[in-house]
């Protein structure tokens, strides 16, 4: 075991977490070799198969790459499910989740009807149907690839969300119904912070995904108001974002510009401003 977990931490040095390269490695040992997590933690030796070294062999050169090991493995956990990933999607991220937990806290006893706009994996719309089966979910994205992902893991979760294809910065298109509730994790980091952000994220994740303009960084915050002001959102329905951390007043504005009340901007468990829920006026 001291050979293989050696050999790992070597594959894992571009990573400055000492956590993040304990759970890399465990992963790896337990999920993708299939080694039992006794034999993992008492450090037992352990003798690898021809298949076993080989697939190591491959893993390893996977994440000397910077390769997340998500995609190397094809999976990614959010709200306790196991979703399929690819690069064709984002791997989900804890911060997601509590968005998802603020939808069915506020709506737990109700049957809303949910679109999530730009769904990627489907993470957020699929967890919504299994968290709250009384309601009904569609969700949508721009992306054949990332909806061939979402539907798959609408069906390994049994759950029953409707997909469709939709570019969401086209607010003139229609939408097959009223919804009570408007939710969308949309691309949000402007081009100037990828300097910052991890190789892993920025080399191997879809950029369609996760940037937008410097000059234009709310581009899809503002669709998402203007869907809201049609027919899409029903009176005094609800719309749940997750936003850039550094443009929360700005996104708040917004919404406010375009005549929403009750502007709620909450942060994440690390602190940081990332969701905010606002209210569309009731019609008399």
């Amino acid at each position: 075991m001291k050979r293989l977990t050696e050999k790992l931490y070597q594959a894992l040095d571009a990573i400055p977490d000492e956590a993040e390269r304990n759970a890399i490695i465990r992963a790896v040992c337990c999920d993708v070799l299939g080694i039992s997590s006794t034999m993992y933690y008492l450090r037992e030796n352990v003798e690898l198969t021809t298949e076993q070294a080989a697939l190591l062999d491959d893993v390893v050169a996977r994440l000397k790459q910077g390769e997340p090991l998500q995609y190397i493995e094809g999976k990614a956990m959010f709200c306790g499910m196991q979703f399929m990933v690819s690069p064709h999607v984002l791997i989900p991220r804890p911060e997601t989740a509590e968005l998802v937990d603020w939808i069915v806290t506020d709506h737990a006893m109700g049957q809303p009807k949910i679109l999530d706009l730009g769904t990627g994996s489907g993470c957020i719309a699929v967890s919504l149907s299994k968290l709250m089966p009384q309601a009904v979910v569609e969700a949508c994205d721009i992306s054949v690839g990332a909806l061939a992902v979402a539907s798959e893991n609408n069906r390994v979760n049994g759950t029953s969300v409707e997909f469709f294809a939709l570019d969401m910065l086209d607010t003139a298109s229609l939408l097959p119904r009223s919804y009570d509730i408007l939710v969308s994790n949309p691309p949000y980091i402007k081009q100037c912070e990828a300097v910052d952000m991890e190789q892993n994220v920025t080399q191997w994740e879809p950029h369609t995904a996760l940037f937008v303009p410097d000059d234009d960084a709310l581009r899809f915050y503002r669709a998402v108001a203007e869907i809201g002001q049609t027919d899409a959102l029903s009176p005094g329905g609800c719309i749940y974002v997750e936003i850039n951390q550094t443009l929360g007043k700005e996104t708040v504005a917004l919404f406010e510009a375009y005549g929403y009340r009750d502007v709620v901007l909450r942060k994440d468990i690390y602190g940081n401003d990332r969701m905010i829920k606002c209210v569309k006026n009731s019609e008399s």
